[in-house]
């Protein structure tokens, strides 16, 4: 997996008290870590932004995160995206910068971005709560889509099925991309995989920009971990109508998805969910 996990020495302490234990209470093994390193992002020549991120998948990140800040909505407004060179204290390529090339009527935002940005959080850096609502080039709210319950309440499972580096360090998050087929059953069209939630929801994002299929109407983000205010404005600006997380949704995530039109799905856990917006898109069996 290259620089995606990183493995490290540690310290197992057991306190089970099994007799293994009481003889060898604290165990030294080998674990893989999820790797975090910081993304600088920038537009032609100019730093936009620094974002800490998983490695890998990079030029969708950087492209999902321009949709995210309204700055671009068409893959035809992505001319290129590009490492820049850049090393490390032993002179080894990073991969830590990539410039974007915009076309020329692309018009920068007038809010400015702080040079750092968690991979905690995607919008601990605008200058204001006012930029943060930005103007969509799509509606949810226009989107016929009608999701089956059971189908719904299934994705959390299927996207664990798919999370291999979770699976190696149990320390990322996980956005997967889905949409019905004619079978009636969900299709996997994308999954990333990132220590940043919002990060992973910009990889999947990104994926689709460049792809050419925003608006990703008729499609459900499944997310791993709870369903944030910046959550439901990156898959608004997508035209995503249905966001669903197996955990809670901030009061703010839900009056956001309500105003846009999304949909709205939290606490997701295979056998019951809660619907906080747009309940109209899930269906239920006759028989309920």
């Amino acid at each position: 997996m290259g620089r995606v996990t990183q493995r490290r020495k540690v310290h197992k302490f057991v306190l089970d008290g099994s007799a293994q234990a009481l003889e060898h209470p604290v165990r030294y093994r080998e674990d893989f870590l999820a790797v975090e390193e910081p993304l600088e992002v920038r537009l032609g020549h100019m730093s936009f932004s620094v974002t800490m991120r998983t490695p890998g998948d990079d030029f969708d990140l950087v492209a999902g995160f321009l949709v995210s800040e309204g700055i671009i909505w068409d893959a035809a407004q992505l001319i290129s995206l590009r490492f820049c060179a850049g090393e490390d204290e032993n002179g080894v390529q990073t991969f830590n910068v990539v410039e974007a090339q915009l076309r020329p009527d692309v018009v920068l935002p007038e809010t400015g971005r702080n040079v750092y940005t968690s991979s905690s959080c995607g919008i601990c850096g605008t200058d204001s709560i006012e930029a943060v609502r930005k103007s969509s080039h799509f509606s949810p709210a226009d989107d016929s889509l009608s999701v089956p319950v059971e189908v719904l309440a299934a994705l959390p499972d299927r996207l664990r099925e798919a999370q291999a580096v979770f699976d190696k360090t149990g320390g990322v998050h996980a956005a997967g991309l889905f949409r019905i087929n004619d079978d009636g059953e969900a299709e996997l069209l994308c999954l990333r995989e990132d220590v940043g939630r919002h990060n992973a929801v910009d990889k999947v994002v990104g994926w689709a920009l460049r792809e050419g299929l925003l608006p990703l109407s008729g499609t459900i983000l499944q997310v791993s971990g709870r369903a944030s205010f910046e959550l439901v404005q990156k898959a608004a600006l997508a035209g995503i109508p249905v966001l669903a997380a197996v955990s809670a949704p901030s009061s703010l995530a839900a009056e956001l998805a309500q105003e846009t039109g999304l949909t709205l799905v939290g606490f997701s856990r295979g056998t019951s969910l809660n619907v906080y917006a747009g309940s109209g898109r899930v269906r239920v069996p006759s028989n309920f």
